[in-house]
């Protein structure tokens, strides 16, 4: 089964009178990458955090956010009444020992002394809400890894299909790797008797064209690159994040069919090659977003 590395999760909690917002992003990369933005009631709780999302997610470059959304009722400064009326109180005293005017805009002048609008009271989290917090964040990472399960999905349909066109590629090499033998000998003995001042032995000559086409010869890397196809396929089926895997199967795939082509001496068998490479490039691209 394979997981891509592209995700999206998101989760919405009540708490009272707050909603606690939970959103998580994932895109691929080569390692844990990261990057959280949390609430300040939260941050103590940051490492936990990061624990939790490290343990689900595993791999890819993670946009991790939480923030609170309150009722904006609730969540306006109270004005301190008592200290109002004190201001004023004091004020007017001033005003009337010194001759001095009284402000005309009375809530103006009062609301810019200090503290008037201060808020007294500090918020603590609380066992209870962070017991909510933590099933938000994992609702959120469930919701992303089903994303990235059926991301994974169409991957795998992707891969599959790719291979299989590598392994029809490899089978329609087999009628020109067969006709090429008696070509090479026809072409090297025609070159011969356009010389005939020459003389050759047919035994030497049978030597040397069995060697020669013992080095052109393609039969292991054909089999190797069968081989890398079928462990590719038992690799996409295993239970558990393989994407590392996958491209370094890939690579030695890319290592059989480059012999091939440095060894295909007819233009037929390079242009199959070059197809296959191409096949090749596209799975490539795609295993860097395996998980």
């Amino acid at each position: 089964m394979i997981l891509s590395m592209t995700g999206y999760g998101k989760a919405v909690v009540a708490y009272k009178e707050k909603k606690i917002n939970v959103e998580v992003k994932s895109l691929n990369s080569k390692a844990l990458d990261l990057s959280t933005r949390i609430a300040p009631l939260y941050r103590e709780k940051e490492m936990e955090i990061r624990q939790i999302i490290a343990k689900a997610l595993v791999r890819g470059k993670v946009d991790f956010a939480i923030w609170i959304e309150k009722d904006t009722v609730v969540d306006a400064t109270p004005i301190n009444g008592a200290l109002v009326a004190d201001y004023y109180k004091q004020l007017k005293d001033i005003a009337a020992k010194n001759g001095i005017p009284e402000p005309q805009d009375w809530f103006n002048t009062l609301l810019r002394l200090p503290d008037v609008t201060t808020k007294t009271d500090t918020e603590e989290l609380t066992d209870e809400e962070w017991v909510l917090v933590q099933k938000a964040i994992h609702q959120a990472l469930d919701a992303l890894i089903a994303f990235r399960r059926q991301e994974g999905a169409a991957l795998e349909k992707k891969f599959n299909e790719k291979v299989d066109n590598i392994e029809a590629l490899l089978h329609s090499i087999e009628p020109y790797e067969k006709s090429r033998v008696p070509k090479i000998r026809e072409t090297i003995v025609k070159g011969l008797q356009q010389i005939p001042e020459v003389e050759y032995d047919k035994n030497r000559l049978e030597q040397e064209l069995i060697y020669y086409i013992e080095k052109l010869d393609i039969s292991e890397e054909k089999q190797r690159l069968a081989n890398h196809l079928k462990y590719f396929r038992e690799t996409m089926a295993e239970n558990q994040p393989n994407g590392k895997k996958l491209g370094f199967i890939a690579q030695e795939m890319g290592r059989e069919i480059n012999t091939t082509g440095s060894k295909s001496n007819q233009a037929e068998m390079q242009n199959i090659v070059v197809k296959m490479k191409d096949e090749l490039e596209q799975i490539k691209e795609q295993v860097l977003n395996a998980l």
